[in-house]
């Protein structure tokens, strides 16, 4: 998957990606990153100009419309000229929708995708209308530039790439997935300022220690997050029992019926 970044910072893209998980990935061929400077297709070859004042006045100074235009084209000719098709254009701003785990695995699946990052007092309107596919936020507050909301989704993404996980499960574990909050997990030692390891994840019991995860995972999604939970319910509603034909259920469907009868009647606790 290509990941191209329209932004007037390339350098702080580059140094943040190029690490970690996504630096990994990167090396591997899993994912690319491609900053380009907006700044390099600018019409001032002297000063680079990329902003201006806006009409009708107001405070600051707003991004220009030509070199993102330029810029963006520029990418996408590329794109199609190595077989690929016109990208998805996602522009970070406050006013869009905001980014969730549903989100991330829905452009995990696009081969390419740009990002627009706005700089100043933000974008003119018609380079927007004419280009972008997307308007995403992370959060209802106001940020400097695009370039970190750009590189928390980018890594969100990213995780959702096959291959770049070390374990294929790991993304299906985490928290969000199935509207589920992540369960509480331990490492050595056993017992560390006097708080112990639950037992039943030293017992072995396969079964009992996927039984007791999303139970624990049901429990914080609702003490922590119950709009999620609400979700969860509407999703795995108590399968009613069939009288007259008695049929094996999964493992899994037993595991939820168990607990949602549970927690309807305040029974659920904590685990050993």
């Amino acid at each position: 998957m290509n990941f191209h970044i329209m932004t007037l910072f390339p350098e702080m893209i580059q140094a943040s990606l190029s690490n970690s998980i996504t630096g990994r990935a990167e090396n591997k061929g899993y994912i690319s990153f491609n900053a380009v400077n907006i700044r390099d297709y600018s019409n001032d070859l002297k000063h680079h100009k990329v902003d201006d004042y806006t009409y009708g006045g107001g405070a600051g100074m707003l991004m220009q419309a030509q070199p993102i235009y330029d810029c963006f084209i520029d990418i996408k000719n590329k794109i199609i000229e190595s077989g690929g098709k016109s990208p998805r254009v996602i522009y970070v701003t406050p006013q869009g929708c905001v980014f969730d785990q549903k989100k991330a695995q829905e452009l995990s699946k696009e081969d390419d995708l740009v990002f627009l990052c706005g700089h100043y007092e933000g974008v003119d309107e018609r380079v927007l209308e004419e280009i972008v596919t997307d308007y995403i936020s992370i959060g209802d507050y106001v940020l400097t530039g695009g370039e970190l909301p750009a590189m928390v989704m980018i890594d969100a993404i990213s995780r959702l790439v096959p291959g770049v996980l070390n374990n294929d499960e790991s993304a299906l574990t985490e928290s969000f997935h199935n509207n589920l909050l992540e369960y509480p997990q331990y490492s050595r030692p056993e017992e560390w300022m006097g708080k112990k390891v639950p037992s039943i994840l030293l017992s072995g019991d396969h079964k009992k220690v996927d039984k007791w995860r999303l139970e624990q995972s049901v429990i914080r999604t609702k003490e922590r997050r119950p709009d999620l939970y609400e979700k969860w319910l509407v999703e795995n509603p108590p399968k009613p029992e069939k009288k007259k034909r008695k049929r094996r259920k999964t493992t899994e469907d037993a595991m939820l019926n168990e607990i949602v009868a549970y927690d309807s009647n305040d029974d659920l606790k904590d685990g050993e």
